[in-house]
């Protein structure tokens, strides 16, 4: 049973318009390196970097919370578009860069550990991309 599901609509690919069903996000797309003009446009990996930082980012604190630790934390999502030597196609990797203040080196990365393990995001990436992380406890 599902808990939440979301809905957009895209229309003219990579160099188009997408729209959620709510209309709260409303987005002009660009394809860089089309000869395009990016300025104010949006992308595929763009959209995907902030789900999978807020969600990701979101995971780490209930797993802090559950841990009795009281972080502050920054996710950022860095999705990167690269050409695909198996296929000559294209494919996606992320890398997750984690900066965390209130515990050590040590218990920031057992956190980060266990918030991969749990976040959704992570989930539907694990054996589909190349998922690095960075964790710095500050």
């Amino acid at each position: 049973m599902a808990i939440l599901t979301s809905a957009a609509t895209a229309k003219g690919g990579r160099n188009g318009h997408v729209r959620s069903s709510d209309d709260v996000i409303q987005l002009d797309l660009a394809m860089p390196g089309s000869g395009q003009s990016t300025e104010g446009k949006s992308n595929p990996e763009q959209l995907f970097a902030a789900g999978y930082a807020s969600c990701f980012d979101g995971a780490l604190n209930l797993m802090a919370k559950n841990a009795k630790k009281d972080i502050s934390s920054e996710t950022t999502a860095h999705v990167s578009l690269e050409k695909d030597p198996e296929d000559n196609g294209f494919k996606i990797s992320a890398k997750l860069e984690v900066k965390i203040s209130g515990v050590s080196q040590e218990e920031a990365e057992e956190l980060v550990g266990k918030a991969h393990d749990f976040c959704p995001y992570s989930k539907a990436t694990r054996g589909n991309i190349e998922v690095a992380l960075s964790v710095t406890a500050e």
